[in-house]
């Protein structure tokens, strides 16, 4: 989880650049610190859709099984 003091910051940052112009040090910081944010998200949503299992068992990828992690292949369409 994304450390709460970062999000504090960020937030703090987005109010600061309401009222006035962000100085050069800030900018980069809020750069920075959405950057990590958004790395955060993209491994913690990644891991919860490589976590998705299929159970039906009448899919024919399963080949009989009743659970499996199917590989993702976003060139084939269902």
């Amino acid at each position: 989880m994304f450390p709460q003091d970062k999000l504090d910051r960020i937030n703090e940052l987005a109010a600061i650049a309401k009222t006035r112009e962000l100085t050069e040090d800030e900018r980069l910081e809020r750069a920075q610190l959405r950057e990590e944010f958004l790395e955060d998200f993209r491994g913690r949503f990644k891991k919860q859709l490589d976590d998705i299992e299929i159970v039906d068992p009448k899919d024919p990828r399963l080949k009989g099984q009743a659970m499996a992690k199917l590989p993702f292949d976003p060139s084939k369409k269902n």
